[in-house]
C-alpha cells in the first residue's frame, strides 16, 4: 500500500476494481486545514481508456508490481506486435497503442522486457535511446529565419526523423525514443 502523495508516472494501481497505469501525476499542496491532493491521469490496462482522478494525500492506494519477462520480438501488423518467450516458445500479442512510439523501433529478434499484470501484457520496457541505421535521406530544408538546417531521414526500421545535413545513408545514429529525435552519431564498436 502507498499513499496518494507517492504516485508517479509509470506505476500500476488497482482502483475501483480495475487495473490502471499512471500516465501523469501532479501534486497540489493544500492550504490551511485543506490537505493536499494528487491529480492523476490513469490509463485502464484492459480497455486503454484514460480517466482523471484525484487522490487525497493520505489516501491508501493498492499498488501492483508488474511481472517482467524478457521476450523476443517476432513481427507486427497494423494492430499488434507479437513477442515470443525464447525458452517456452509461447507467443504474446500486445496492442501497438500500448507500446507507444517505441513500436516503430522494434526489429526482428530484438529482446525486450514485457510487463505483465494479472497475466495480461500491459507494455514493454524500452531503452530511452536506441541505435538505428539511416536508410535514406532527403535534401536539407532551409527555412526562412531558421539558424538550424535539418533534413528527413528514413531509418532501417521505417521510422522517419529529422537529422542534421551531415548525416548520410548507411550511417549509424542514436535516437531518443520518447521524443522521436536525433541525438548523435553512434559510436563505432
Amino acid at each position: 500500500m502507498l499513499t496518494g502523495s507517492e504516485l508517479h508516472a509509470g506505476m500500476a494501481l488497482r482502483v475501483d476494481g480495475g487495473v490502471y497505469r499512471v500516465v501523469d501525476a501532479t501534486y497540489h499542496g493544500g492550504q490551511g486545514k485543506m490537505g493536499g491532493v494528487m491529480h492523476a491521469k490513469l490509463r485502464n490496462v484492459e480497455t486503454g481508456t484514460v480517466r482523471e482522478r484525484r487522490f487525497r494525500a493520505d489516501e491508501a492506494i493498492d499498488e501492483l508490481t508488474p511481472e517482467r519477462r524478457d521476450l523476443q520480438f517476432l513481427y507486427s501488423d497494423d494492430l499488434h506486435a507479437y513477442f515470443m518467450h525464447p525458452d517456452t516458445f509461447d507467443q504474446v500479442a500486445i496492442e501497438r497503442g500500448r507500446i507507444g512510439r517505441a513500436a516503430s523501433f522494434l526489429r526482428d529478434g530484438l529482446v525486450v522486457t514485457v510487463e505483465f499484470i494479472d497475466g495480461q501484457p500491459v507494455g514493454i520496457v524500452f531503452p530511452e535511446v536506441v541505435d538505428a541505421v539511416v536508410a535514406d535521406t532527403t535534401p536539407p530544408v532551409h527555412a526562412q529565419g531558421a539558424t538550424n538546417v535539418w533534413k528527413q531521414a528514413t531509418l532501417d526500421t521505417g521510422s522517419v526523423i529529422m537529422v542534421p545535413p551531415f548525416i548520410g545513408p548507411g550511417e549509424a545514429i542514436r535516437v531518443d525514443v520518447a521524443r522521436h529525435a536525433y541525438v548523435e552519431r553512434a559510436k563505432k564498436k
